[in-house]
């Protein structure tokens, strides 16, 4: 027998299974999370709706509004940014609303509903699971609060324009007032300097997520309250409730205020300052935290059964 012949007998060697890439699977994560929670989209576009209402029926204002600015009188001219802005700060709300809760409750859910069993058969690993989860909280949920805000912000000031052409007045005075290139720089910036403030609480609540037993909104609301009241009944003094404070809500003070005070808005690109916010040891701090009760999510979520 020749040696082709012999070859051609052998058994076929048995191919091996096909690998998916660590980012591929990261990104099928994702997705599965998106699929499965339409309202981290949903709920702001809303919001957006119910502000859009009222926004539309003030119009009818504008024109005189726009014509005391053209006398010179610029007391309405704040005026002109309250809509813009209530639209961002809106969506930037109901978003922080949105993440906390779907962080609290992801993990928890995969659990009650027995798919942990289902989704631990697949190759994906507990770390990757865990940090897909994250990123939608992190990342994609405030990608999406921007996306969201701008268009309703675009939508708005076409609809100013419309109704600034149709009275006979110079649209550029309206645009004049609403520096819409600053404020769609601002906010991306805004939103990845708080995602990052709020990092620690986001990882906190998917730990909590990962180990409660049940009602894990409860657990949480819990965990916050109990030290401040604790504190406030033994040694009357709100340390816990002033860092509480600071962690939950600093993040839109130090984005979107002048010098994170909380004071005076932002106005102006020169009034941003990145180097004072990426230099504060709290926000290292707090990644740190983050990157430590993301690692015990992980440890929870490979050894906790469904409930």
């Amino acid at each position: 027998m020749s040696e082709a012949s012999a070859h051609a007998d052998a058994a076929p060697a048995t191919a091996k299974p096909a690998t998916l890439s660590w980012r591929r699977v990261f990104y099928w994560s994702v997705r599965r999370e998106l699929w499965e929670n339409p309202a981290i989209w949903l709920a702001p576009l809303a919001m957006e709706a119910v502000v859009l209402v009222p926004f539309v029926f003030s119009t009818w204002r504008l024109p005189h509004a726009l014509r005391t600015i053209q006398a010179g009188d610029t007391k309405h001219a704040e005026q002109l940014w309250a809509a813009p802005s209530a639209a961002a700060m809106a969506a930037l709300v109901m978003g922080l609303f949105v993440a906390l809760l779907y962080s609290l409750n992801t993990l928890h859910n995969e659990r009650r509903d027995r798919s942990l069993l289902f989704w631990k058969s697949l190759p994906v690993s507990d770390r990757t699971a865990v940090l897909a989860k994250a990123f939608v909280a992190m990342a994609v949920i405030p990608a999406a609060i921007v996306v969201i805000a701008i268009a309703t912000q675009a939508v708005m000031l076409a609809w100013s324009t419309a109704v600034t052409l149709l009275s006979g007045l110079d649209p550029q005075l309206l645009w004049a007032h609403q520096d819409m290139g600053m404020m769609w720089t601002v906010l991306p910036y805004g939103m990845f300097v708080n995602a990052l403030w709020l990092a620690p609480i986001f990882a906190l609540f998917l730990l909590i997520s990962a180990w409660a037993p049940r009602s894990p909104v409860i657990w949480a609301l819990g965990l916050l309250a109990a030290p401040p009241l604790i504190e406030r009944v033994s040694l009357n003094t709100t340390h816990v409730w002033q860092f509480e404070s600071e962690r939950l809500f600093g993040g839109f003070a130090e984005a979107f205020s002048v010098g994170g005070l909380a004071k005076v808005p932002l106005r102006t690109l020169a009034d941003l300052d990145p180097a004072r916010t990426f230099s504060r040891p709290d926000l290292w701090i707090g990644l740190v935290f983050a990157g430590l009760f993301l690692t015990a999510a992980v440890w929870l979520r490979h050894r906790r059964e469904p409930v």
